[in-house]
């Protein structure tokens, strides 16, 4: 199979579960339910990406341990061609949602044991990246960009090389926190993502919805879908499918606007925080076209 898309991250195993609070000293508890699936950024939006319906290649992180193993077992399952950046141990989270937020605790290791391994892009029609890899991400931003291939960056946070990498990003999602980091508000943000080059830039801001400049650079907020708080059961990973839906939009539906790929993209991560760990929050394209039609948009503040 020829490649239609590449994701490029640091893949997580993630353990979610439900408690009321996490014990300490020789204090025990008992949680509510749990989940495990895989986990981490681009990891995330490929799989959502490949449930919609266009199975990306994934070059990511992998070790030859059990929990690689598993991984390995989870990509093929959604017809995802992975490239093994070997490791010498797979990266574990634990998260723990609550009240609309999550707690995480993360083991890591980022330390690839070989260089970036050389890919064919003869058919690519797009790039997802979230900074991790950093020399991966820039070898195949410059290469994707020199290929006219769309390339997309989730900025969830500051890393080494954003600032280099964003003159190669067509499509740049960011979340507040990079804004925090930069000490920039959304809309300087936008300025900034535009000085870079950026044809589309955003700032996701949970239930206030995204701020964002379309292709002719015009900002406006997009409001986020009025999901009752009762309904949220874990929120953590719905950001990464909100990429991996707007990825697969923009690679199945090229002639419409910037604006109908982000729409059901908000769609796809207001079904996903409706679920526990991130395999059951993938949403078909059922599911979106049911979210869509259940929730109204939130109202904005005045």
């Amino acid at each position: 199979m020829t490649m239609q898309a590449l994701f490029v991250g640091q893949t997580y195993i993630d353990v979610t579960f439900l408690a009321d609070e996490l014990p300490t000293g020789d204090d025990k508890t008992v949680a509510r339910d749990y989940a495990i699936s895989f986990g981490g950024n681009a990891v995330t939006a490929a799989f959502a990406c490949a449930k919609l319906g266009i199975a990306p290649d994934l070059l990511t992180s992998i070790a030859d341990d059990w929990l690689g193993r598993m991984f390995i077992d989870m990509a093929a399952k959604y017809g995802i061609s992975v490239h093994h950046r070997k490791v010498k141990e797979s990266s574990l989270s634990f998260i723990m949602p609550r009240g609309g937020k999550r707690a995480i605790v993360r083991c890591r290791d980022d330390h690839y044991l070989h260089p970036v391994p050389p890919l064919n892009l003869q058919n690519c029609r797009a790039l997802h990246l979230d900074g991790h890899q950093a020399d991966a991400a820039m070898h195949y931003a410059k290469a994707c960009r020199e290929a006219g291939i769309l390339t997309s960056l989730d900025g969830g946070g500051l890393r080494s090389n954003t600032h280099e990498l964003l003159e190669f990003i067509d499509v740049a999602i960011v979340a507040e926190r990079l804004c925090e980091q930069m000490d920039l508000s959304p809309s300087a943000m936008l300025a900034y993502l535009k000085g870079r080059g950026c044809r589309i830039g955003g700032v996701t801001m949970g239930e206030r919805g995204m701020l964002w400049y379309d292709e002719s650079g015009t900002e406006s907020v997009l409001p986020a879908l009025d999901v009752p708080s009762s309904l949220v059961v874990d929120t953590n990973g719905a950001g990464d499918i909100f990429h991996g839906a707007y990825v697969y939009s923009a690679m199945a539906r090229p002639e419409l606007p910037w604006r109908e790929h982000f729409i059901l993209a908000r769609a796809a991560s207001a079904h996903a925080i409706q679920h526990l760990g991130n395999e059951a929050s993938l949403p078909s394209l059922s599911d979106i076209a049911h979210t869509q039609a259940r929730f109204s948009e939130r109202k904005l503040a005045a």
